[in-house]
């Protein structure tokens, strides 16, 4: 495994992976403006028709399993983000987008919800 986990998964109820990141995005963009600007979140999730991926996929740009975000850098910051649920998991073609980035020289990681991943993104910023 070419990536850390971030954070611990609990049977308890917890806020989604929605609410999560756009808590994540709302204190990146308030304490770390030069990194809100160039942040990127990749929208990958939800369910879509046998044509709709055709479509994506033709178009250009799709990437299945792609990481939920992104910020450029030397090296870069590619993390998955998952809610806290026991019940979220990490896909084999998201472990293939993170090996992949890795290789590459990213910083990656999973984080299960928006502490961890803060934590992750201050260990990238340490770097």
């Amino acid at each position: 495994m070419t990536y850390k986990t971030y954070g611990t998964a609990t049977k308890e109820k917890c806020p989604s992976e929605a609410v999560e990141m756009s808590s994540f995005f709302n204190k990146l963009r308030s304490t770390y403006p030069e990194l809100g600007r160039i942040a990127l979140h990749i929208r990958n999730e939800g369910l879509r028709t046998h044509q709709q991926v055709q479509k994506m996929r033709l178009d250009g740009g799709f990437v299945p399993g792609a990481s939920d975000v992104v910020i450029p850098g030397a090296p870069s910051f590619v993390m998955e983000m998952k809610s806290r649920a026991k019940t979220a998991k990490v896909s084999k073609e998201q472990v293939a987008y993170l090996e992949a980035c890795a290789a590459q020289g990213a910083f990656t990681c999973v984080a299960l919800g928006a502490v961890a991943a803060w934590q992750a993104l201050e260990d990238w910023r340490a770097l």
